[in-house]
């Protein structure tokens, strides 16, 4: 029986992942005193103890508790931004190939993906691998997304202190600086940083991704695409993963999947252009989700036990 300790259990992460594996019977979960959740000796012995460590916690403290867990050999996985992009982690997206899905497999340190970044990536990173998008690309692209991806601050907002503003979608990240742009950026393989805002709505759960595609940043190759090849090219790139590829829609829903680990992705375009949608739980395969299907593949485990699919 593997022995697992999420640190940072009181955070929205850190609860769903809690309720992903608490009944579990290849599982023990290590549980810390409430009144001891901040005491370094004893969050420090139950990372000894465990086989496995989920980081649910702040950019700043995740990087103290890895400091903390120096010379133990427990894996984590973090749920933060703060290793995202550093070269001794790997990033725990395992459906973008085999390469990825390898690589967590042997990890000791992964980087959990942000949730916008899963949708973003999901639909670039093959573009680019597969010659079909030109790196040097100025990416568009926009988020809808339920509120419990802001947090317990938000949640609580959203759920007893809901303004009237706050029953309309609110853009933020409007200074082109978001959080998960180094990710996007690095692991798709991009030379520019791209143009990303996100959008909250009135919705717990539930993310819709939208990245738009100019003919004109497509390579030769990419450029002899329809949107039937297009779909072609995505359903055959994620055969026999988690994420289900679809023909375009002329509308899309971003709650339809709140509840589950799995993706979806949609392929819509003439010869204008592209949009391609990645739809999810901003709390399943954007977070929680994805972080127990990476502990599964990094301990040997089913890789989809203990999912919604």
């Amino acid at each position: 029986m593997k022995k697992i300790y999420i640190d940072g259990q009181a955070g929205t992460t850190g609860l769903q992942i809690h309720e992903r594996l608490k009944n579990r019977p290849d599982l023990q979960l290590l549980e810390i005193d409430p009144a001891l959740r901040k005491d370094p000796q004893a969050r420090r012995a139950l990372m000894e103890e465990a086989d496995l460590v989920f980081l649910c916690l702040p950019d700043a403290a995740a990087k103290e508790a890895v400091e903390l867990m120096l010379g133990m050999d427990t894996k984590i996985i973090d749920a933060s931004t703060a290793h995202r992009t550093h070269p001794d982690w790997t990033y725990g997206f395992p459906e973008l190939d085999a390469q990825h899905k390898k690589a967590v497999q042997k990890a000791r340190l992964v980087a959990n993906p942000g949730c916008h970044a899963s949708g973003f990536i999901s639909l670039v990173y093959p573009l680019v691998l597969g010659g079909l998008l030109k790196p040097d690309t100025k990416l568009t692209a926009f988020s809808l997304t339920g509120y419990t991806g802001g947090g317990r601050k938000m949640i609580e907002d959203y759920e007893g202190n809901k303004t009237e503003a706050m029953a309309s979608p609110k853009a933020y990240g409007l200074t082109l600086s978001h959080k998960h742009l180094p990710e996007m950026k690095t692991v798709c393989h991009l030379e520019q940083t791209p143009l990303f805002v996100p959008v909250v709505d009135d919705f717990a759960q539930g993310m819709l991704v939208s990245v738009f595609l100019d003919p004109a940043d497509l390579t030769e190759e990419g450029k002899k695409l329809t949107p039937e090849s297009l779909y072609q090219f995505f359903s055959k790139w994620y055969a026999n993963t988690n994420i289900q590829v679809h023909p375009g829609q002329p509308a899309l829903f971003s709650n339809t999947l709140a509840g589950s680990d799995q993706m979806e992705l949609f392929i819509n375009g003439n010869e204008n252009g592209y949009v391609l949608n990645a739809r999810f739980d901003n709390l399943g395969k954007g977070a929680s989700g994805a972080a127990v299907q990476n502990m599964n593949l990094m301990l040997g485990l089913p890789e989809f036990e203990g999912l919604v699919l």
